[in-house]
């Protein structure tokens, strides 16, 4: 089947009303898909198994960043698994838009393939929140060595050698940029890991801003980046 060799990794906290259909969306394409279940207080976990993921639970909230190292210590659990993606449970992310970035890695000249929302014009985000997430980059482009346009968005396509050597200890929505400077800090046979973005398409919903895409959400991402 197309595609064994890539898992999506999903952190999953109270997305009770929409998971099940992320998750057979996702299926169609991509058989594999590990939600963890970052300790839900709604049926989320349930729906999710019954949809066809592999769900692992931590028994509290430890944060998106935890999940996420969970999800990449499961996915390593396969042999085959050469790919990772990184996949929000709230249906904003599109799977043809994964398609696309992992087309990309593909080639073979990068290692990492990033999102980013600020390629082209499908993303309808506030001007408040650009100009917010456009500061969480200049940050993090000064301070890790990087230069991306959308060092915050969770969909991201990795290599195994790269899930190998990421090390998530920011629990919360600093975890991004530790990502980002952790691959930059990276080297493959003396060479600093090679990367890309490719333009994504957002779909904020009235859902998905209930549940974190507000800007006052944006602003945590810069605070939490400066005084982490």
């Amino acid at each position: 089947m197309q595609n064994e060799d890539v898992w999506l990794v999903v952190p999953l906290y109270n997305e009770a009303a929409v998971i099940a259909d992320v998750v057979r969306e996702a299926r169609a394409v991509f058989p594999n898909i590990v939600c963890v279940d970052d300790g839900s207080r709604d049926a989320s976990a349930d729906l999710a198994e019954q949809a066809g993921a592999a769900v692992v639970r931590h028994p509290v909230n430890l944060g998106q960043g935890a999940a996420l190292q969970t999800g990449f210590e499961y996915a390593l659990g396969d042999p085959t698994m050469r790919y990772v993606v990184t996949y929000d449970a709230d249906g904003q992310h599109q799977i043809r838009d994964v398609e696309v970035m992992l087309d990309r890695i593909r080639e073979g000249d990068v290692r990492v393939v990033f999102g980013s929302r600020f390629l082209d014009e499908r993303t309808e985000a506030s001007a408040g929140k650009r100009l917010v997430l456009r500061a969480a980059v200049a940050y993090t482009n000064a301070t890790t060595g990087t230069r991306l346009t959308d060092a915050h968005n969770g969909l991201r396509v990795l290599h195994r050698d790269v899930v190998e050597q990421l090390d998530i200890t920011q629990n919360r929505m600093a975890h991004a940029s530790e990502i980002v400077a952790q691959i930059g800090s990276m080297r493959f046979d003396g060479a600093k890991v090679a990367y890309a973005e490719e333009p994504v398409h957002i779909l904020y919903t009235d859902y998905s801003k209930a549940k974190g895409q507000s800007l006052w959400n944006a602003v945590n991402i810069l605070a939490e980046l400066i005084w982490r």
